[in-house]
């Protein structure tokens, strides 16, 4: 990296998928980062050392809202949920969206997001998350295991521990209770062991309630020990919700994703299933962002 002199950046940290300050999952957003190069990004998501960081700067397509980068403190994503929510709030609170717009877009790594306004204050966005994708299927009683449970918390045998995706892939394993799910410690090697090789983002891991689920997700592949609010896994696990038969598959069925209680930052993420003659389109992933701290970094 070449010395260009001191350079001074703003940036905001906001918590997402809440209402109150100091709960849901926290995001660096740096609204002005069109200069910054990609080491100094990672270098600067590094050394925040939060879930997830983004980086704005002028968009590719003049009709859309911005670029949009986002980096964990080990790698750069293609996409994500709460860096999505979350930069759109700023982008919103900046006055960089038209004051009169409901939707707009932001293009990231894996391609345009689309995004609906709801309100501004108190702020309320939904994104639409890319295609979904099935894949793997793995032994959901070595997955309980991995997790330091056993077989018989699990939801039961018609609920698998399955890959989907919509960008970012994610292990879904769903079990009976609550009680169950706080309980749960991963044991990274004893995952290896039942899912070699696993190039998933996490384990996201789950117990049905009257409004959706009551989650964690653990991402040790991706530098984090928890998520307390995992917005690219909400899409997926409506999905998989629907598929079987955990919600009802129909158009405008919504699901509350409770996350991130176990640790304190308490988390609510809301989906909206798309379907259209029985078959799941596309699911809303929508929360509310507040900002917690102002600040600025010199780099040299």
């Amino acid at each position: 990296m070449g010395r260009r002199g001191k350079r001074s950046y703003q940036y905001q940290v906001v918590d997402v998928f809440t209402e109150v300050p100091f709960e849901g999952n926290q995001l660096a957003v740096f609204p002005d980062a069109g200069d910054l190069s990609d080491d100094e990004m990672q270098m600067l998501a590094r050394e925040l050392n939060l879930s997830e960081s983004t980086f704005v700067s002028p968009p590719k397509e003049p009709q859309h809202a911005a670029r949009v980068r986002i980096f964990t403190p080990a790698a750069e994503m293609p996409f994500a949920g709460h860096p999505t929510i979350g930069t759109s709030y700023v982008l919103v609170a900046l006055r960089r969206v038209s004051e009169t717009a409901t939707e707009f877009v932001l293009e990231e790594n894996v391609g345009p997001i689309s995004i609906r306004l709801e309100r501004r204050d108190p702020f309320l966005a939904w994104l639409t998350t890319p295609p979904i994708r099935f894949a793997e299927t793995y032994d959901a009683a070595g997955c309980a295991e991995a997790l330091g449970l056993a077989a018989g918390d699990l939801l039961g045998e018609n609920y698998p521990a399955q890959v989907v995706s919509a960008g970012n892939p994610f292990l879904f394993v769903a079990f009976r209770d609550k009680a169950a799910v706080d309980r749960a410690d991963l044991d990274v090697r004893a995952l290896e062991r039942i899912a070699p090789g696993f190039g998933g983002n996490g384990i996201f891991f789950f117990a049905p309630t009257a409004a959706g689920v009551y989650a964690r997700m653990f991402a040790p592949m991706s530098g984090i020990r928890e998520d307390p609010a995992t917005g690219s896994a909400t899409g997926p696990l409506g999905a998989y919700l629907a598929h079987y038969g955990l919600i009802e598959n129909r158009d405008g069925t919504r699901f509350v994703n409770e996350q991130g209680t176990k640790m304190k930052r308490r988390s609510y993420l809301h989906g909206i299933l798309r379907v259209k003659d029985g078959h799941l389109q596309s699911v809303e992933v929508g929360g509310s962002a507040v900002k917690v701290i102002d600040a600025t970094v010199t780099l040299d």
